[in-house]
């Protein structure tokens, strides 16, 4: 039987858990995996492209486990009532082929991209930092202000969004958090005065320049979080000129990261091989780091696997039959006989 996880089972999973303990949980996870980076077989993500936004496929196993994402990248969805990002996950045992967890994972890629966020700041920003600039207050803000409070000590985020209602929204969800201090910003330039950290997770898919050189200071740390798609930027290539830039996945962040501005032979760091110690991150204090993030399926692969973990260990979700559990595999005529061939399968939990 495969293990399914719909949204309310998430949202009960993560309360469950407490979503400092979960985000943590989770980058450490990740963090784990991608230190075994040589083990997997990686592509880029299968995008269909549209004038309005992206629908892709992203794929990823191991000699043990094979996991997919379905994700779609539609900016304007919300003036439709609809999340902007939508996303469905599935994990497989690669010996048989047989899918173990059919899992949402709008709400779960929420918390992995902030989780794959802190597991690079972790790797490659100032021990001191204290301070970050959130440029951006849509539905990944508040996941990005949490994982770093409660991981980083980042105790001042300093907030800008184009549209005030999205910065009220931020604003209000974060009041419980009565130890972090928030402040609110005229502009993306007096957010990131002073910021040791500057994380960017705006959604319009354009050529945004966000940040531009004269913002930059000595020692910052750039989370690049928006920058996700080809046509799709945050940083002013001089701003990419100006730092140290880490990746995911080379081939695919060329295509779709902030880098796309840049020459093909720009060097980049492989984010990977700083976890595994085989590179150096920061090097200086004063070193400007951007981490070019645009997800990738890596990072789905192990969010999968820690629900599936913490699915059997907590007993949540149900067991569906995805696909034909009978005692005669041969046979899948029967299934065009409606109630009489159930009678001949073992009964679905």
């Amino acid at each position: 039987m495969t293990r399914f996880i719909d949204v309310p089972t998430m949202s009960k999973l993560v309360y469950d858990i407490g979503v400092p303990r979960f985000i943590g949980e989770l980058a450490d996870t990740i963090r784990d995996d991608f230190r075994q980076w040589p083990d997997f077989d990686k592509s880029a993500r299968v995008a269909n492209h549209s004038d309005i936004g992206v629908i892709e496929l992203m794929p990823v196993s191991n000699a043990e486990r094979y996991a997919f994402k379905y994700v779609n990248g539609h900016p304007n969805n919300h003036q439709k009532g609809m999340p902007t990002v939508m996303a469905f996950g599935v994990l497989a045992d690669v010996d048989t082929g047989y899918p173990v967890l059919l899992s949402e994972l709008t709400v779960a890629t929420a918390l992995r991209t902030c989780a794959t966020s802190l597991m690079a700041a972790r790797a490659l920003a100032r021990p001191d930092s204290k301070r970050m600039a959130l440029i951006g207050n849509g539905a990944q803000s508040e996941f990005q202000a949490l994982a770093f409070h409660a991981h980083l000590g980042i105790d001042e985020i300093a907030v800008y969004d184009l549209d005030p209602a999205a910065t009220e929204k931020f604003i209000r969800n974060m009041a419980e958090y009565t130890s972090l201090k928030i402040i609110r910003c005229n502009s993306t330039a007096e957010a990131v005065r002073g910021a040791d950290i500057v994380t960017t997770v705006t959604a319009d898919k354009a050529y945004a320049t966000i940040i531009t050189p004269d913002m930059l200071e000595p020692g910052m740390h750039i989370n690049g979080v928006g920058g996700d798609c080809p046509g799709k930027t945050e940083l002013h290539a001089d701003v990419m000129k100006a730092g140290r830039i880490f990746v995911e996945y080379e081939p695919q962040t060329r295509i779709e990261g902030d880098i796309q501005q840049l020459p093909a032979d720009h060097p980049t760091v492989d984010l990977w091989k700083v976890l595994a110690g085989i590179e150096e991150g920061r090097q200086s204090p004063e070193q400007i780091t951007i981490f070019d993030s645009v997800g990738f399926a890596l990072e789905d692969y192990s969010v999968l696997r820690y629900v599936y973990q913490q699915a059997l260990l907590r007993g949540v979700g149900v067991d569906i039959e995805l696909v034909p559990d009978s005692d005669d595999p041969k046979d899948l005529f029967r299934y065009t006989r409606g109630g009489r061939s159930r009678a001949r399968m073992r009964r679905v939990a």
